[in-house]
């Protein structure tokens, strides 16, 4: 007679196995231990993590490579590292070395941008979407599979980055969603509006982008510190060495009334949207916070007149 798939093979129970995990997590001072223990358990039994209660349990084999997959966290390596992947709203997609692995805080952002971009759609128009310092390809991907309309435009420097980007663009294309377009590009360079983006000037939609902005002098978490690229993390002195030059792109490429959205610092929260001020280009400047409260991103619009901003028209605080 067949055996049942847990018959034949000895097998231990999740629950002693995932106590000792969290422990060891909890000890290491990974927050949320108990949860990540539970992810990576999953990871190594390939069973959704609401299912792991109902699961056959580890064999020798897979309790060796979780306890080494544990051993790894503990030393604070990303947990999206050790299973490859990470959660982006809708979206799985691939990380690893080389390439910022996306926080649920830019799923705001980008949220944001789809909205704006769906906005578009409903007048009749085919937006023009630009995800600048694109990273893993998060926000462009995401707008990409919400808004299939949209054309959108992916801009990355660094080349190890831009591997990951390439990869889950393709992943996503073979999936059904539209294809994306990936431009490897500094946005910094002075020559990068009459290069390569040269063909979009004055006719970007929604540009979104979450750069390099945390200040050299902030300590940052081990798995940022270790493993995420220091030129995806760190913006100069003050954080805002690659947002100066991105809100004057920005202003460039979009259309009068194109949406700009850009991540921050928390302690930007006054400096992003005062810039944004201060460029005289935009209107409706809003300072938004992510779910913990604190300040995340700024969005903006480009002014459809050419006349400077009034004091009372600077900027104001959003609910999100």
């Amino acid at each position: 007679m067949p055996q049942h798939p847990s018959e034949g093979t000895r097998r231990e129970r999740p629950t002693v196995v995932l106590a000792w995990a969290a422990r060891a997590l909890a000890d290491a001072g990974v927050p949320s231990a108990r949860v990540e223990a539970e992810i990576l358990a999953a990871y190594v039994l390939a069973v959704p993590r609401g299912r792991l209660a109902l699961a056959d349990g580890f064999t020798d084999e897979q309790r060796a490579r979780f306890e080494a997959l544990v051993t790894r966290r503990a030393r604070r390596e990303p947990l999206q590292h050790l299973t490859g992947s990470a959660g982006f709203r809708h979206l799985e997609l691939a990380v690893g070395p080389g390439v910022f692995v996306p926080r649920p805080e830019t799923e705001l952002l980008a949220g944001w941008g789809v909205e704006r971009a769906a906005e578009r759609v409903a007048d009749g128009v085919t937006p023009v979407v630009v995800d600048l310092c694109s990273g893993s390809g998060a926000i462009a991907l995401a707008v990409a599979q919400e808004v299939p309309t949209a054309r959108v435009v992916a801009v990355e420097r660094a080349p190890a980055a831009l591997a990951w980007l390439r990869r889950n663009a393709a992943t996503r294309a073979a999936a059904g969603d539209r294809p994306i377009e990936v431009l490897p590009a500094d946005v910094t360079a002075p020559d990068l509006l009459a290069d390569l983006l040269a063909e979009l000037v004055g006719r970007v939609d929604v540009l979104l982008c979450n750069p390099p902005y945390v200040p050299l002098a902030v300590v940052v978490p081990p798995e940022v510190a270790g493993h995420d690229p220091a030129e995806a993390v760190f913006g100069g002195d003050d954080g805002l060495t690659v947002i100066r030059p991105v809100l004057r792109r920005a202003a460039a490429l979009l259309r009068p009334g194109g949406a700009l959205g850009v991540e921050h610092d928390d302690t930007h929260g006054a400096s992003v949207p005062d810039l944004l001020a201060a460029d005289g280009r935009y209107t409706a400047i809003t300072a938004h916070h992510d779910l913990a409260g604190r300040s995340r991103f700024a969005t903006a619009f480009r002014r459809t007149d050419h006349r400077r901003p009034a004091t009372s028209d600077t900027w104001q605080t959003g609910s999100s």
